[in-house]
């Protein structure tokens, strides 16, 4: 054994130790790791950051930024919550919500469709008077084994790309883990839809963000444009809309004239409606009738220069501005440049127009205005901001814009019209350019500490392979493969990959396993695909901890879940995974 490769081995044993404690998060873990081999020499002064200019980290980015604005288009939500409301059959519900879930995976990152999803299993399982622990953890396992369909699916299909163009001379192709990764993933769904009931019951989660300060008696007025789908509808059709948790307060029409309507009252173009329900509620109403918030006009910028519009929720304290006054007196939108788009007041319902309420202390609003200025605002009006809960009511985007540029992007890369990374960041640009999301929210959307991990991990991964540790590593490993068929050998590694995933993040895990596999491969004296494939799918299916991927860790706080409850769902998940799966590798790439 060489200084360079006891060197490799030091660095490698000391992150999985940090990794297992949790003590530094994952991201510093990794800088410090590829910090040690550069400068104890393992990696190459001109290889120490290459890692970030890897189209691996193009790709990643780009993809979360093109979820984010699928999500916060709303299309996929309302079309769920349409279907949802006529399946009353719980394994049904779960069926379907994972199979979305699983299959949209494929195409986005896998964080980005569990994060559009768990507001609606949520919600789903709140009407139903269901613990929402039922729902959630098989979500966030189908999210996992979706991503495994496609090469943009999940970091570890990409890294797993990086090894074999070191390796090989050539990446995987974006389909090219379809044939695994969708029967894989039918399986899974089918399982999942009946496994639910493998999770422990009467789980009580915590309250997601956006839900912890709910005020369930706002009061805004949207206004029924032509194209509105509710034009010649019912009052009662339009509450059904949004699950009962709107109400229709009032309705103004003919002039100004105020009526109280019953649910089976019409609805016509340019009626007025006085709207009660919290803002999380009103959102996706406002999207799918295609409402109008009165409140939410135009807002005068400043210096010309376009400026990122947010929303934010404050109460009117003891000495405010606005105490005593209304809309109409205050014009805030010519003096301060903000609307207030909602008014809430508890212990009391509000009928009348915003615009002729006068204000009390204790009451909380919904200001819209620039986000460089409403901190600012809020405090020469004499109020105090709540915690951000992300709201996004107020804000005009187009809802199909995402999905189109997405389909156009899967296109361009299919066809081979252009470079996977240069596609997927080109698909980002657009979905700026139209608006479809602000500057900020793009830059937000991406998750910094994966892209610094990988950035860090990649030339620490490259390394292993350079210096022979990946081959002393594959010797050991040989020793027990190299006395197995082909077809046990490729379920040996993938076992491997998945046990040491839990400990690892799953993609310090591939950058581990892959040059590890290619060199058993070799040893073995055959194709290195299959290893590839078998390391790729055992770090992408960690279900035995919350730990192992973020996904799981994201629907622990919600769901209520403790760390020993992911094993009883996730360990027959697991086997079926190591099973089917080897045997589609095989099968498949063959040995």
């Amino acid at each position: 054994m060489t200084l360079h490769q006891a060197e490799a081995f030091a660095i490698v044993a000391g992150m999985l130790l940090l990794f297992m404690s949790d003590r530094i998060r994952y991201d510093i873990v990794a800088a410090l790791a590829l910090t040690c081999a550069a400068l104890l020499g393992v990696v190459p002064r001109e290889k120490v950051f290459t890692g970030f200019a890897n189209p691996v980290i193009i790709i990643i980015a780009s993809v979360l930024v093109l979820s984010r604005a699928i999500a916060v288009s709303g299309v996929i939500e309302a079309g769920m919550r349409r279907v949802l409301r006529r399946l009353p059959s719980i394994s049904v519900q779960v069926g379907l919500l994972t199979a979305c879930v699983t299959f949209l995976s494929a195409f986005m990152k896998n964080v980005g469709t569990l994060g559009i999803f768990m507001p609606v299993a949520i919600q789903t399982a709140e009407r139903a008077k269901r613990s929402p622990s039922l729902y959630l953890m098989p979500l966030a396992f189908g999210s996992l084994i979706g991503g495994t369909m496609t090469l943009i699916g999940t970091s570890p299909n990409l890294l797993i790309s990086t090894v074999r163009e070191q390796t090989q001379g050539k990446p995987f192709s974006l389909f090219a883990f379809m044939p695994v990764g969708l029967p894989l993933s039918i399986l899974a769904v089918g399982f999942l839809a009946v496994g639910w009931r493998l999770i422990p019951k009467g789980r009580r989660g915590q309250p997601a963000p956006e839900r912890r300060f709910e005020i369930e008696q706002y009061t805004s007025e949207a206004r029924l444009p032509a194209n509105s789908p509710l034009v010649n509808k019912t009052v009662g059709e339009l509450e059904d809309l949004a699950d009962g948790a709107v109400a229709v307060a009032a309705i103004i029409r003919e002039g100004n004239h105020r009526y109280v309507p019953a649910r089976h009252w019409w609805l016509y173009e340019d009626d007025l409606l006085i709207l009660n329900g919290d803002p999380v509620a009103l959102k996706p109403l406002v999207d799918e009738a295609q409402l109008e918030l009165v409140a939410a006009a135009d807002l005068p910028t400043t210096g010309g220069k376009d400026e990122d519009i947010s929303a934010a929720e404050a109460v009117i304290t003891e000495g405010s501005l606005l105490v005593g006054q209304t809309l109409a007196t205050l014009s805030l939108r010519r003096r301060f440049g903000v609307n207030v788009l909602s008014l809430g007041r508890r212990r009391e319902t509000i009928n009348d127009r915003l615009r002729s309420t006068r204000f009390e202390v204790g009451d909380t609003i919904l200001v819209q205005g620039p986000e460089s200025v409403l901190p600012e605002v809020l405090a020469q009006l004499g109020c105090l901001p709540l915690a951000e809960r992300n709201l996004a009511l107020g804000q005009r985007r187009s809802r199909f814009l995402p999905l189109l540029i997405l389909g156009g992007v899967i296109v361009a890369v299919t066809f081979h019209l252009a470079a996977t990374e240069v596609a997927f960041f080109a698909g980002a640009m657009l979905i700026l350019l139209c608006g479809s999301l602000t500057p900020r929210q793009a830059y937000d959307a991406i998750d910094w500490p994966i892209i610094v991990m990988l950035g860090s991990l990649i030339p620490v991964g490259e390394a292993l392979n350079e210096t022979g540790a990946a081959g002393l590593m594959a010797d050991a490993l040989l020793l027990v493969a190299g006395h197995l068929p082909g077809l046990l050998a490729v379920g040996f590694i993938m076992l491997v990959s998945m046990l040491v995933t839990p400990f690892l993040h799953h993609a310090a895990a591939v950058l581990v396993m892959g040059p590890v596999a290619a060199q058993i491969a070799g040893g073995l004296g055959v194709q290195p695909e299959a290893f590839l494939m078998a390391v790729a799918l055992g770090a992408s299916c960690d279900f035995l901890t919350p730990v192992g991927h973020q996904n799981n860790l994201l629907v622990m706080g919600p769901g209520g879940y403790r760390f020993s409850d992911y094993w009883r769902l996730g360990l027959p998940l697991s086997l079926l995974v190591l099973v089917c799966g080897t045997l589609l590798i095989v099968w498949v790439w063959g040995i």
